[in-house]
């Protein structure tokens, strides 16, 4: 009895209604949960519903927040859900976290990631951390209070275009209710006071293997954020901090990147292009721009792909959304191939403003 009112009266904040969110958001209903808010700006698209099972045929178009109320509602209609339909970031993060308990976090990129990290240590909330990528997961509990952060575990992100995210890179989709129930338990034992949560330790899930192991994680005296001396007093900018592109892939890009439409009517006027999609072999067969050749960005990163190219035709990259395809723009430009260019928005929005019956992923 004392657990169940502590779930009535615990706030809990879910960043993410997506893959992530999805189970989290509805398990903490079924549990209890007195207060949950919901952090999400984007709409639900018809490519989300393999993972993110809180939303429905019926929803593609809404809001994502309003869609993960109403699911929500459906299962406890007692639950006070707060709904920010907003972009998270260094201007709003603190005034949002500071009305909750405790933080579950199913963002699914770095810049989020360490934002959201540094505003609990500056907080001094809980929060539970889950992370999924084609068929392997992670969580764990960060609490600086406690022990070690994020930070402590990865100090810095990862190279720019180094790690595909769950929309470029393709996730199992019954591995989202994997990690999102961990989540959910840890939440619920922090909540409650039950157990030994995973402060820590770090949860690594292999579902091709149907593996779980532990990893120790230990509070970095070094923490720029959550170490005695700490350098990271206050937020920053995060975009920056990560290089969602890197610095070269952004000179390559700028004044050489064109639009969807642009291209449809240089293929239109027969234009002497050569249009290369750089993703890999399984986005390809899903969808592709009429005429493209595959040479996935591997192969330019290696250089084996540079020898094949025309020199009598213009290069016309793209990629899913055009971050892949700016870091190998940069690659062909200091080849010598001055005159790429890519697609901005890529095969997305070839997809929307041009073909818009073709399906996407």
């Amino acid at each position: 009895m004392d657990g169940q009112k502590r779930l009535k009266n615990a706030k809990v904040l879910a960043v993410g209604a997506g893959g992530l969110g999805s189970p989290a958001l509805m398990y903490l209903a079924a549990a209890g949960v007195g207060t949950l808010g919901i952090v999400e700006f984007d709409e639900v698209d018809e490519s989300n519903l393999q993972r993110q099972i809180i939303h429905s045929q019926a929803d593609i178009g809404r809001s994502k927040a309003e869609s993960a109320r109403d699911s929500v509602l459906g299962i406890n209609p007692y639950v006070n859900v707060v709904l920010h339909e907003e972009r998270l970031e260094a201007e709003n993060v603190m005034e949002i976290f500071s009305q909750y308990d405790l933080i579950v976090d199913g963002t699914d990129n770095f810049a989020t990631r360490y934002l959201v990290n540094d505003a609990c240590v500056l907080l001094n909330k809980p929060y539970v951390w889950g992370s999924i990528y084609r068929f392997d997961g992670q969580a764990s509990v960060f609490w600086s209070e406690h022990g070690p952060c994020y930070r402590c575990l990865y100090p810095e992100p990862p190279p720019p275009g180094m790690v595909p995210s769950c929309a470029e890179g393709g996730v199992l989709g019954v591995l989202c209710a994997s990690i999102g129930s961990i989540q959910v338990t840890e939440a619920i034992k922090v909540l409650t006071g039950v157990g030994e949560p995973l402060v820590g330790r770090l949860m690594i899930y292999d579902a091709l293997e149907m593996q779980y192991r532990q990893v120790k994680v230990r509070k970095d005296p070094d923490c720029a954020v959550c170490g005695p001396n700490a350098t990271v007093t206050e937020l920053i900018d995060y975009e920056a901090f990560c290089g969602v592109v890197s610095e070269e892939a952004q000179e390559a890009a700028a004044g050489s990147t064109i639009t969807p439409k642009q291209l449809k009517e240089w293929i239109d006027s027969d234009e002497p292009i050569e249009i290369i999609d750089v993703r890999e072999k399984n986005e390809y067969e899903i969808v592709s721009i009429p005429g493209a050749r595959l040479i996935p960005k591997g192969e330019f990163l290696m250089g084996t792909a540079l020898q094949d190219l025309p020199q009598d035709k213009r290069i016309v990259l793209h990629c899913k959304t055009g971050v892949r395809s700016a870091e190998v723009l940069a690659v062909l430009k200091s080849a010598g191939f001055s005159d790429a260019v890519h697609v901005g928005g890529g095969v997305i929005g070839w997809v929307h403003q041009i073909e818009p019956e073709k399906p996407v992923y």
